[in-house]
């Protein structure tokens, strides 16, 4: 099957981390989408939106939304659409998991981190968010080619 224009720029879009820009282009195609599609697409768009929301500092807003992509992503294992789904849930669920641990004070300096994924001249009192940076990433869409 062969991916739409407007599918692969908003796979782009998600791997540039440009999380709003992706929400819009997926959900232009989620609207339109056959029922078997829309639970798939409205789960990457979860995605994106839950990484949004991180960036914003509005953990919450991620770990909720995060939590709704994972179930919708589930059934579309291991990879649907040329995406590498069985990838893309195990990065969201180590994503989710590491931000219910984050303490919400922060979630900022996590974000910065995370999007640096270097290792930072942490404080003593730093230890335990470099530690969650360090298991986990941001997601990003693997194609799955045949």
């Amino acid at each position: 099957m062969v991916a739409s224009p407007e599918f692969e720029q908003g796979i782009a879009e998600f791997n540039q981390q440009q999380f709003y820009a992706c929400h819009d282009t997926l959900e232009a195609i989620w609207v339109d989408a056959p029922e078997t599609d829309k639970r798939f697409y409205q789960g990457i768009l979860q995605v994106a939106v839950g990484c949004y929301h991180l960036s914003n500092d509005n953990l919450r807003g991620a770990i909720i939304l995060l939590g709704e992509a994972v179930r919708r992503l589930c059934d579309y294992q291991p990879d649907y659409q040329e995406v590498d789904v069985e990838q893309l849930l195990a990065q969201s669920v180590t994503l989710l998991q590491t931000l219910q641990q984050l303490p919400p004070e922060q979630t900022s300096e996590f974000w910065q981190q995370l999007l640096q994924k270097q290792s930072p001249t942490m404080k003593e009192q730093d230890a335990d968010l470099a530690d969650l940076v360090a298991s986990c990433q941001l997601p990003y869409i693997n194609r799955v080619l045949d």
